[in-house]
């Protein structure tokens, strides 16, 4: 069974840095675009190619990175502020053996990231 398992939230204070980490369970042919959100928002999103899209509110501060290998993608916060407060949910498109060649979409259950001001 193909799960997103993300990890990594945590209590902070405002300035301090998180890294989240969601890991792509199970066999897949092929992963995506792989993307953060809180809050239904788009955080950050990385295409199969490596390209990255971020939202303008974390723009210089977060960083998304994917190591194919091991099939996770990162999201490397740093000067966090309080508004980063939330969840936050990976989502990615996969193709697995089922659906092959059709991706599918996929959600994590979520980590929470606090920020205390």
């Amino acid at each position: 069974q193909v799960q997103l398992v993300e990890s990594g939230g945590g209590l902070v204070q405002a300035g301090g840095s998180l890294r989240l980490s969601c890991v792509v369970s199970g066999s897949t042919i092929s992963i995506n675009d792989v993307s953060w959100y809180r809050a239904r928002e788009l955080v950050a999103r990385i295409t199969s190619g490596g390209s990255t899209t971020y939202a303008l509110s974390v723009k210089d501060r977060f960083t998304i990175s994917r190591d194919n290998a091991k099939k996770t993608v990162s999201l490397q916060m740093n000067s966090l502020k309080a508004e980063d407060t939330g969840t936050y949910y990976c989502n990615a498109d996969l193709v697995t053996r089922a659906s092959w060649p059709t991706f599918q979409n996929y959600w994590g259950q979520g980590t929470q990231v606090t920020v205390s001001s």
